[in-house]
């Protein structure tokens, strides 16, 4: 398949399982003409491409890494390949490059100098949670990570709520796994009891849960989060604390 010269964001899966399940077949081709990635993790994405296609061979091919801890002055020297002609692929460890990761680096770069961006169709654990959550989906913004100390993060969290009710937008964000139950804690102490909370874990596994119930049901049915991938949401509905 002779490809288009562009940065290719290349969505992968966000849970174990069949590839088809998650990913359009026309992105397998894709990716098979693609020498030249930038990736969030070479493992993974090696794995990743393996999975896709086992007659890949890996030694053919070359990978960026770019997370973190990559210096802003290598980003621009990732795209080299893209401005000789040749197509290039962007993928994050898990998801879709872009939202949420550092992947947006290399594209606003790319984005400075006219280059051509094509995203392709993938799995979002933020909109697939959102659109599971019966909660206002016209108006939302995605936080990120709150703040890790304990003051600052319940202070977050009542901003949000005032914010939420104030412009009647859904508040999403994320948390790493090991601190899934301290955000829910923080959560049931600061929101009001009408506030909706909606928990999203492990979206697309098998052992899904998505649930959404008013603040004070929360604390009635406490739910016990594994350490797993999960998406927080509320939404302060009608004006209510």
């Amino acid at each position: 398949m002779q490809l288009e010269s562009a940065l290719y964001m290349i969505p992968v899966p966000i849970s174990d399982g069949k590839l088809s399940d998650f990913l359009p077949s026309g992105n397998s081709e894709i990716i098979s003409g693609i020498r030249h990635f930038i990736v969030e993790n070479v493992r993974t994405a090696r794995r990743f491409l393996k999975k896709m296609d086992p007659s890949t061979d890996i030694s053919q091919l070359t990978f960026y890494e770019l997370n973190g801890h990559t210096p802003e002055d290598d980003i621009s020297g990732y795209l080299t390949p893209l401005r000789e002609g040749n197509p290039m692929g962007v993928m994050s460890e898990a998801g879709c490059p872009g939202v949420a990761d550092p992947g947006a680096k290399v594209v606003l770069a790319a984005q400075n100098e006219g280059l051509r961006i094509i995203p392709l169709v993938g799995p979002s654990s933020i909109l697939l949670s959102l659109m599971a959550s019966g909660l206002n989906g016209q108006k939302f913004a995605f936080q990120g990570y709150l703040p890790v100390d304990t003051k600052e993060r319940d202070k977050t969290i009542r901003d949000l709520e005032s914010q939420s009710r104030r412009l009647d937008m859904t508040q999403i964000f994320i948390e790493t796994p090991y601190r899934n139950e301290k955000m829910l804690d923080s959560l049931l102490k600061n929101l009001g009891g009408e506030t909706l909370l909606c928990v999203a874990s492990d979206v697309t596994n098998p052992q899904e849960k998505i649930i959404t119930k008013p603040v004070k049901r929360w604390k009635e049915d406490r739910l016990k989060i594994e350490k797993v991938p999960t998406i927080f949401l509320f939404y302060c509905r009608d004006g209510k604390k």
